[in-house]
């Protein structure tokens, strides 16, 4: 019996350590990149970049955000700023591979 016990658990262990036999992992990436005011090419600094409604970044001075641990698939994201119109789109983000995010606002009201 005991053998026996022994020889499924060796089994289920084989079977569990078996890449082929698990889903794979979701994975994740990073989210990078930089606003630019579309007029005059100039960095929108506090832009606010949403992915997936929550995850989000503050852009730098430079324009510049990184979001770290973005789960890969398609993500929807926002970009708004005071006086820019709302950017909204989505992406497909693959496991690893870093996604870069370079986008430029219009002025509200144009």
């Amino acid at each position: 019996m005991k053998s026996l016990l022994a020889g499924a658990a060796a089994l289920l262990l084989l079977v569990a350590c078996n890449s082929d036999a698990l889903p794979p992992a979701s994975g994740f990436t990073t989210v990078q990149g930089t606003i630019l005011d579309a007029a005059s090419n100039q960095p929108v600094a506090g832009a606010v970049v949403t992915i997936d409604t929550v995850l989000t970044a503050t852009t730098d001075a430079s324009g510049k955000f990184t979001i770290e641990k973005v789960p890969s698939g398609v993500a929807d994201y926002t970009v708004q700023a005071q006086g820019y119109k709302i950017v909204t789109s989505s992406a497909q983000l693959e496991p690893g591979k870093p996604f870069e995010l370079d986008l430029t606002l219009a002025a509200a009201g144009h």
